[in-house]
């Protein structure tokens, strides 16, 4: 089955309980001015499907994805990466770490990944978009 996206977006996979990724979906959605992103919670049946369909070890990734069609996923700091670069000026400048190993950038990234739910909190369940928004969200 495929993934209902067009060829021209991005689908961010977020953890959909975690304050820190609801914060950063937020933040992209204010600053995604050329209307490039959708999202889904890895929580999502959407999600689900493209966890199994990618065979992701939801163990060593599980924060954050970003699926392009015709390219496929990238993850953790890669993925926060690209995305930044998307959102534009000034926010595209972040896109220079890349030249940084990822083996650099995932230890940082994964640290954060770890304790996010102690220095952020947790959600009980997924966030409902609002009516204006919900066109942003897959299912």
């Amino acid at each position: 089955m495929g993934i209902p996206i067009p060829d021209n977006k991005k689908l961010i996979l977020f953890d959909g309980v975690c304050n820190l990724c609801d914060s950063s979906v937020q933040y992209i959605i204010k600053h995604d001015k050329n209307d490039v992103f959708r999202f889904a919670a890895l929580q999502s049946d959407l999600g689900k499907q493209i966890i199994n369909q990618f065979n992701i070890d939801t163990q060593k990734t599980d924060s954050i994805l970003l699926y392009t069609p015709n390219k496929g996923i990238v993850y953790k700091s890669t993925a926060a990466l690209k995305i930044a670069f998307y959102l534009g000026f000034p926010n595209h400048l972040m896109a220079i770490f890349l030249i940084v190993p990822a083996f650099i950038r995932n230890w940082v990234y994964d640290f954060i990944a770890k304790n996010r739910y102690k220095w952020y909190g947790k959600k009980e369940a997924c966030m409902i978009p609002t009516p204006e928004l919900k066109n942003k969200f897959l299912n």
